[in-house]
């Protein structure tokens, strides 16, 4: 009797066994990530990348996550944005998930890194490196880990991390839903998204680093002759086919302009801050001695509004 129970038992737990490594069955313990920062690296176009992935607690695991990348802006890193734009906190609120990527630079991961927007900026944009398809790697790398909303992937950031994300929006409209350039403006060329992006964008009149009125910066770390934000606005309400009137929401303190009637359900939004500097809006300053950042309104709070009422149009069946 005792042998028959031995064997019985033996069966079970070899069946177990055959269950949880048979191919047409999903594993839950791999689809479940801790709660908090994961550091990872990578590899791509021959140079090793690196990302912080932050997993709230408040994820739902049994549904697809949405995944919001925030670029850090020139000279910052992954933790400079983690800290600048507060966005753990709205990921804590919300149950998503949220990359901060880092960008490169000639000395160690962690100094003086930038992004290759286009005509922005230093090392990166020096080098050509392939920050787009750096981008493409990290959620290629995620969705063989976890089950992300490929109808609810974002990019946001600031200054040379915002252009960054402009650039997304034209090459690899594909994958992104929607961006939100926080202090940064369209400075790539040519720019042919292959399908609508929803806009939504952050910039102060003082801002002496990348000029409201476009061109040169007197603060500027670099040389470049920066398109305006109004330029760059105009660009996407064409590109989505947008309504040319605005619905406009003025206070002291800002300005919410509006551009509806947008093609794929996508919208166009522009929050000009007046007075404002080169800063994320209610989050911190970027660097030491960097503008503060105005408190009347918050930048990721919004922007992650934005995002949830924006996700990609759904794929049209091939006729």
């Amino acid at each position: 009797m005792k042998l028959w129970w031995f064997l019985a038992i033996l069966f079970m737990a070899a069946l177990a066994c055959a269950r949880a490594s048979s191919p047409g069955l999903t594993p839950t313990a791999s689809a479940v990530l801790p709660a908090g920062q994961h550091s990872h690296t990578l590899s791509h176009d021959g140079r090793e990348r690196s990302y912080i992935l932050y997993v709230p607690a408040s994820v739902n695991w049994d549904q697809p996550l949405p995944l919001v990348f925030v670029f850090h802006g020139g000279s910052g890193n992954a933790q400079s944005a983690i800290r600048m734009s507060g966005f753990n906190d709205v990921a804590d609120l919300n149950g998503f998930l949220v990359v901060y990527p880092n960008g490169t630079g000639r000395l160690d991961e962690n100094n003086l890194l930038t992004w290759n927007s286009g005509d922005c900026c230093a090392y990166a944009q020096m080098e050509n490196v392939d920050d787009v398809g750096f981008v493409r790697s990290i959620v290629a790398n995620l969705q063989a880990q976890v089950n992300i909303d490929t109808r609810r992937i974002y990019a946001t950031g600031l200054s040379n991390g915002a252009m960054l994300s402009h650039r997304l929006a034209c090459e690899a409209a594909d994958l992104f839903a929607a961006v939100a350039p926080v202090a940064g403006t369209l400075n790539f060329t040519p720019c042919a998204p292959a399908q609508p992006v929803a806009i939504i964008a952050f910039h102060g009149t003082e801002d002496q680093h990348v000029p409201y009125a476009g061109g040169k910066g007197p603060k500027s770390l670099v040389d470049v002759d920066f398109v305006s934000v109004q330029d760059s606005v105009d660009f996407w309400v064409s590109a989505n086919e947008c309504d040319q009137k605005t619905q406009t929401n003025a206070t002291d303190q800002f300005k919410h302009e509006v551009w509806t009637g947008c093609a794929a359900a996508t919208a166009v939004e522009l929050y000009t801050i007046s007075g404002g500097g080169h800063a994320w809006p209610g989050g911190r300053p970027g660097w030491p001695g960097a503008d503060q950042p105005v408190t009347s309104i918050s930048a990721s709070s919004l922007i992650w509004e934005f995002f949830a009422t924006h996700p990609a149009a759904p794929l049209q069946p091939a006729h």
